[in-house]
Formats: structure tokens, C-alpha cells, sequence
């Protein structure tokens, strides 16, 4: 995601959608994804670990499962970013807190797809009763830092040389944002996400 204005949307392109991914996407999706990880702040992952759709099928029905929102943005009918949550941790305690990622097509950068898909999220999970979000992202990648302040995260943390890529160690950061109430009163039973 892109913090900068620059290539935003003008009046005449078609809007921005986001809607809950279907099975259909996952190839969209998987290009996007292997973008990332070949060209992106994530580049140096092997070959070999790259997901195959049948990885994809699985998270997707293992999310819908748990009720745990998968959302894709469209412009035109074409698949142009995505975004999930996962549980932070699995134990009970850390039920109402969630982590997310979210990725954007490359030719789609800048273009706010990743400001309305982090929107997006954040409703979601703030509907359903959860009540921290977790990022962890690439210390270099300032423009990903940039719009998650602006949302609201906070660095909480820092990961150092947890990552080897481009020849050298890099560093992750963490942040994190309440919802809803945050931390301020009891939980409530985390409802069902209402996506398909």
C-alpha cells in the first residue's frame, strides 16, 4: 500500500469494490501475492515455498470456517488487491485480537484500493466483536508504515534481523490499533462475520 496521492482514481475510472472473496479469485489472487513476493519488499522467497491454489482454496475455507473476513477489491470487475485476518494467537485469551494482511496489484498502487480494503477490514472485525488488529510489516516499506498511522496504528514494536533478503538481515515492525472499545470494557462474544 501507498500512502501517496500520486495515479489517484479520477471521475471517470469506475469505483473501487470490496466485496468477500470467492474460490473464482484465487488466481487473481496468487498473481498478486507472487508479485509481492518476487518483486516487493518480501522478494527473496524461494520458488519453492510459493502458495499453489490449492493453498489458497484451503486458507480461503479455512477463514470462512472461522468466520474470519477474506475480502477482495475490484475496479472494473478486476481483482485488484486483498485482504484478510488471522487469529493473533490460537490460545483462548487472545480471541478478541486479530492479525491482517493485505495486498495490492502493483499497477494498482496509489490508487487507494489499500486505503478502502484497510477500511474495510477494520469495520469488519470491529463489527464482529474483535478488539485489537496486529500488523506486522517491512521496516523499509514506508509508504505501508505511513497509511497504517493514519489509521490509527501505533508501533509497538520492533523485530530486528528476523528477516534475510537482498543479501542482508531486515528488521519488521509491529503495530497495532484498537477497536470498538479496545480495551476500555469487558469483552462480548465475538459474533459471526457475516461474509460468504
Amino acid at each position: 500500500m501507498k500512502a501517496s496521492s500520486d495515479n489517484a482514481p479520477t471521475a471517470n475510472e469506475p469505483p473501487i469494490l470490496v466485496r468477500p472473496s470467492r474460490d473464482t479469485d484465487v488466481e487473481a489472487m496468487l498473481s498478486i501475492y507472487r508479485r509481492h513476493i518476487r518483486r516487493g519488499i518480501e522478494d527473496g522467497v524461494d520458488e519453492s515455498g510459493m502458495p499453489g491454489p490449492d493453498d489458497l482454496l484451503d486458507r480461503r475455507k479455512n477463514l470462512r470456517n472461522h468466520r474470519l473476513p477474506h475480502l477482495v477489491a475490484t475496479i472494473g470487475g478486476e481483482v485488484v488487491g486483498y485482504a484478510y485476518i488471522v487469529l493473533f494467537r490460537k490460545r483462548p485469551a487472545y480471541r478478541f485480537t486479530v492479525k491482517h494482511s493485505i495486498y495490492v496489484h502493483q499497477d494498482h498502487r496509489r490508487r487507494g484500493v489499500g486505503r478502502v480494503l484497510m477500511q474495510q477490514l477494520i469495520d469488519a472485525c470491529a463489527a464482529a466483536g474483535y478488539r485489537q488488529i496486529i500488523g506486522y510489516i517491512d521496516a523499509d516499506n514506508a509508504s505501508s508504515l505511513a497509511i497504517h498511522e493514519k489509521f490509527g496504528f501505533s508501533r509497538v514494536g520492533l523485530l530486528p534481523g528476523v528477516a534475510h533478503r537482498h543479501g542482508r538481515w531486515a528488521d519488521t515492525v509491529m503495530v497495532q490499533r484498537s477497536l470498538a472499545a479496545g480495551s476500555s470494557e469487558p469483552p462480548q462474544p465475538v459474533s459471526i462475520f457475516s461474509g460468504r
